[in-house]
């Protein structure tokens, strides 16, 4: 059992990555199906059966995670996605192949070994967001502590994605 606070965070957290990622991939199939195919590890013939499936799953698994009775599920369908992504960036590097686009945001990211860490901090996240949660009352003070802990998340997810993918910031949020 797990406190309903962590995983609360988790399940915010992660939903919101995933349904920022499909975000992204429904707003340009065409460009995910092109970032798939130049992996090159499915059939051409299935690339935008693949591309399609892969927006429809993960728009589920963010969906899911919203809701506790279906956490138990979405957090292993969270981690299964994040593994089959790991899998075919292990796959393009290990062929020398980094110049190509991973296809999870709509900021072009060639692959790199930061993606792998990347992808496996988030799968972290995915156990705190499966497991069931300890029955306690959950007040006010709780709210707060999850909100300031998401505020927290969310910043170090957008310094760690300027960090690593050299996005630079100029006044008022625009990037350069």
């Amino acid at each position: 059992m797990v406190d309903p606070v962590l995983a609360w965070v988790a399940r915010l957290a992660l939903a919101g990555v995933l349904a920022g990622a499909a975000l992204h991939k429904w707003r340009d199939l065409g460009a995910f199906a092109g970032a798939i195919a130049a992996h090159r590890i499915v059939p051409e013939a299935t690339v935008h059966g693949v591309a399609l499936s892969l927006a429809v799953f993960e728009t589920a698994v963010a969906a899911g995670l919203l809701v506790p009775a279906s956490a138990a599920f979405a957090g292993p369908g969270a981690a299964a996605l994040l593994a089959l992504y790991t899998g075919a960036i292990s796959i393009n590097l290990a062929r020398g192949r980094r110049d190509i686009d991973c296809g999870c945001s709509a900021r072009p990211q060639p692959l790199s070994p930061g993606l792998l860490a990347r992808n496996a901090l988030l799968a972290a996240a995915t156990l705190p967001a499966s497991l069931p949660t300890a029955s306690r009352a959950v007040g006010w003070v709780d709210a707060l502590s999850a909100s300031a802990a998401l505020a927290a998340l969310a910043f170090l997810w957008l310094a760690a994605q300027a960090l690593a993918f050299g996005a630079r910031t100029a006044p008022l949020g625009r990037t350069t």
